[in-house]
């Protein structure tokens, strides 16, 4: 049972390189919802209502003026008997609740910074897909023996870069080549929407490239690139084996705003630090 709080354009690589069960071979894979254990067709109305939630995302509070947006709660997962508990918030004057997030020396943006995030909110916490897309990446999983048999920790972040005017440019954070935690760490993508907007490239490439820009990287360092355009298309990589970057976007064509709405989730077993 859940906790205390209920829970585009281009054409695709071939099989292999958008198999989801590569992971432990290659510390990283990619593919179609589906291949993932799940579809935004699947539950078309949760589906809305996770997109929806993405429209009243409150700006970042560490990049003001930035062309960023995000929320973020944590969660803990308990293999024995697939408990999924929701991590309650801290009070908040601002947001009504927040969470802490703290990458240590992961994100050269804000080492060693803990930083306080708007919470999903509780309505959203209850939606049967987010909560289906949180138990099949754990699933992805099960091959390493740590996640059969100790608590798993999952930070949930939604992060849309946004774009309105000619001349905006929206960067995720750090933008650069970079990991976002060491051997037990697992990071999951998943595309929610993205349009009229240029840029948004995905690069994987050497954990050795960590802190670079693509275009510094000679051919061989790079393992992929691509670009998300599917709902729910998604990405894995086991942090310490890779690193990964997405390009800043800039406005479209089309008329209108647009974005780039992403669902990002790190695994990763419960490790006591004495």
């Amino acid at each position: 049972m859940d906790g205390s709080r209920p829970e585009a354009a281009m054409v695709l690589p071939d099989r292999r390189d958008t198999d989801a069960q590569a992971l432990p071979e290659r510390g990283f894979a990619r593919g179609r919802a589906a291949e993932f254990g799940f579809s935004a067709d699947q539950c078309p109305e949760d589906f809305q209502q996770l997109a929806a939630a993405f429209a009243g995302l409150p700006e970042d509070p560490y990049a003001p003026g930035g062309k960023r947006f995000r929320r973020y709660s944590r969660l803990v997962y308990l293999p024995w008997n697939e408990g999924l508990f929701w991590i309650p918030g801290i009070p908040d004057n601002s947001y009504g609740s927040v969470a802490e997030y703290h990458q240590g020396r992961y994100n050269p943006d804000f080492t060693q910074l803990r930083r306080r995030f708007p919470e999903v909110p509780e309505t959203l916490q209850r939606n049967a897909l987010l909560l289906q897309i949180i138990r099949s990446d754990i699933a992805q999983l099960k091959w390493l023996e740590e996640m059969a048999r100790t608590p798993i920790y999952i930070g949930l972040h939604m992060v849309k870069l946004a774009v309105g005017n000619r001349g905006d440019v929206a960067v995720s954070s750090p933008n650069c080549l970079h990991q976002d935690g060491g051997a037990n760490m697992f990071t999951f993508a998943h595309l929610v929407d993205c349009h009229n907007v240029v840029g948004g490239e995905n690069v994987i490439a050497t954990p050795e490239s960590a802190g670079r820009q693509p275009e510094e990287l000679a051919p061989e360092a790079i393992h992929a690139q691509f670009t998300l355009a599917e709902p729910l298309e998604t990405y894995v990589v086991h942090d310490h084996r890779v690193s990964h970057h997405v390009s800043p976007v800039r406005l479209g064509d089309a008329p209108g705003p647009g974005q780039r709405s992403i669902l990002i989730i790190g695994v990763a077993p419960f490790v006591p630090d004495f």
